[in-house]
């Protein structure tokens, strides 16, 4: 990648823009600066002030060939550009449309709505004053008559030349026009006044110059996302998605046997509505998609590898990303649509129902990426037991809440191959999950995947709502409206002294229906239960048998002991995990001391 630092006047800016030799790469955002920005701007013009840096990309590289768009405003079309704007779109669109043609700007007030101004500065005021310009810039709508009065009464019209010279307002578009900026001058009534206005503001506008940063056509994609995001740290980050879709637009291929360009995200909507009917699918984003289709493109590059050299490397990492192909997209898109289908099918069996419950979105990547491989395989016994396995690995071993890329890579070129054989190398995800006994005192909300994982392990564990009698199954779950909740109510907590650690552990808490725990309030469990034995019509002994697999013990309830019953589920909850990952829970908490909290462990919430 190289570049060059030129200065070029605005003049030719404007030039560039309505002839389309600056065009607008597609994944760009659409123009949005409201019209007191665009005011200010006229006034950085007029001023003489400078307003940063425009950055441009060279055309005419065949790896990266963006799809281009005209600057919003101009008239440009089937034009192939010389530059790509990357930086300075909202700058240059405003500029364009109040400095050329009929200075009419698609804008929007204070408030949102949408606007068409044009801008005009009071002569008169603007040289008495020159510190005080920025209040002699005006804008008024686009068929120039300024209302009050409901729209009733003009209050100011500057509609035409004859409306202009009576109230002493120069139009901004006629600033770089110099044929109608003379004529518009020579017909002024005071022509002192003009020749002191074009020498004061027209003449110095038409020397006003922009430094531009201009990178050359051998700069890929990977370093214009990386140079654009360093540059646009004010606006909307951009993402691997939106590049894309500016370079799969301008796939030359696909037009050529469609006649049309491709667009990724209408395809992504697609996407989206294929998997409308499985609500575990709706938080996952348009760059986990891609993620998944690269690290499947690039297992059947290495795959496929030939000779002695080095073998390409299984990648998901956002450079790769964006080194991805309109063919591999294609290749992949339908076998992956249908896989995240399947993986919310799997959480589900898991007892994994909505996205709010998944222990880590980002794990559905090589999830969904594993299926793809394994294929109608992965629903075989033995193969989705250990699949199974490396997933609770991941949620136990917290081990996707950071650098997550290379674990992903990891996970595809090993988890397929010991599925299909135990013999095999363990993936890493596997060897590296551990759990410790003192993590059950830390883990108190939703922050934290493995207590999401918990839950859901305890609702497979063949436990029902201690009111209704109903397995934690996908509609169950929604119609009672189930939720985490306390064991011992945080009420009966504070009266009888259950330290914060305790009383917020994951240990005290259990999934229960919305109306069993209205029923439960803040009392005693051993009053609670009664009211539930009521009001259900249900024995001691049924109840009993409704609370074991929550992994409670009845008596410590019935009694209120609330020692023995954290003891006794604390383990029960030790030996649970040790059954999903498939190795011992180290015991830890001889001291009586809980692990305390870190960023290690939590994410963020979904």
């Amino acid at each position: 990648m190289g570049f060059q630092t030129p200065m070029y006047t605005l003049e030719k800016y404007l030039e560039r823009t309505t002839t389309g030799e600056i065009q607008l790469p597609d994944f760009q955002r659409g123009y949005k600066w409201d019209e007191e920005r665009v005011r200010q701007l006229l006034v950085t013009v007029l001023r003489g002030h400078p307003m940063g840096v425009v950055m441009l990309l060279e055309t005419g590289n065949d790896q990266v060939r963006f799809k281009p768009r005209p600057v919003e405003g101009t008239q440009v079309k089937d034009k192939e550009p010389s530059f790509l704007l990357l930086d300075g779109q909202q700058r240059l669109t405003s500029l364009t449309q109040a400095l050329t043609g009929a200075g009419i700007v698609h804008t929007k007030d204070s408030r949102g709505k949408l606007l068409d101004r044009k801008f005009f500065i009071n002569v008169e005021a603007a040289l008495a004053d020159p510190d005080r310009v920025e209040e002699s810039v005006i804008s008024v709508p686009a068929d120039g008559k300024l209302k009050a009065n409901f729209n009733r009464d003009v209050v100011l019209d500057l509609s035409t030349t004859e409306a202009q010279y009576e109230n002493g307002y120069f139009p901004v578009a006629l600033l770089y026009n110099p044929n109608e900026s003379f004529q518009w001058m020579m017909g002024y009534p005071d022509s002192t006044v003009s020749m002191q206005f074009h020498k004061t503001y027209v003449q110095p506008a038409s020397q006003y110059q922009l430094p531009a940063i201009e990178l050359d056509k051998e700069t890929d994609k990977a370093a214009v996302a990386t140079v654009f995001e360093k540059v646009n740290i004010g606006g909307l980050p951009l993402n691997v998605f939106e590049l894309l879709t500016a370079v799969f637009a301008g796939d030359g291929s696909y037009y050529a046997k469609t006649g049309q360009d491709f667009r990724l995200n209408d395809d992504w909507l697609e996407t989206k509505k294929f998997w409308e009917d499985y609500p575990v699918l709706t938080s996952v984003e348009n760059t986990d998609f891609l993620q998944a289709i690269t690290m499947l493109a690039s297992l059947k590059k290495q795959q496929s590898a030939t000779g002695e050299g080095r073998k390409g490397a299984v990648t998901a990492k956002r450079e790769d990303v964006l080194r991805l192909t309109l063919d591999d997209y294609l290749e992949w898109r339908d076998p992956l649509r249908d896989a995240f289908v399947w993986a919310s099918q799997f959480l589900a069996d898991l007892h994994v129902f909505t996205a709010r419950d998944i222990p880590y979105q980002k794990q559905l990547v090589p999830l969904a990426a594993i299926k793809v491989i394994l294929g109608k395989d992965a629903d075989l016994y033995s193969i989705k037991a250990r699949l199974t396995r490396w997933y609770w690995s991941g949620v136990f071993g917290e081990l996707y809440g950071s650098a997550i890329e290379t674990r992903f890579a990891r996970d595809l070129e090993q988890v397929p191959v010991w599925c299909k054989d135990e013999t095999a190398t363990v993936p890493r995800t596997v060897v590296d999950a551990n759990f410790v006994e003192s993590r059950l005192h830390s883990m108190r909300t939703r922050n934290s995947a493995a207590y999401k994982g918990v839950m859901a392990l305890l609702m497979a564990n063949n436990s029902k709502d201690w009111m209704e009698n109903k397995t934690f199954g996908a509609v169950q779950y929604k119609d009672m409206n189930v939720d985490i909740h306390h064991i011992f109510p945080q009420a009966w907590c504070h009266k009888n002294g259950i330290d914060d650690e305790h009383r917020e552990s994951i240990v005290n808490k259990t999934m229960l229906s919305a109306r069993t725990n209205r029923v439960i309030g803040g009392v005693a469990p051993s009053n609670y239960v009664g009211k539930i034995e009521r009001n259900a019509q249900i024995s001691p002994e049924d109840l009993n048998a409704l609370v074991r697999p929550h992994l409670v013990d009845p008596e410590a309830m019935r009694t209120d002991d609330f020692d023995a019953f954290f003891t006794a589920r604390r383990e029960a909850l030790c030996q649970l995990v040790e059954g999903v990952i498939g190795k011992p829970v180290q015991r830890d908490i001889s001291a009586g001391q809980g692990e305390e909290d870190s960023s290690h462990f939590d994410q963020e919430e979904m």
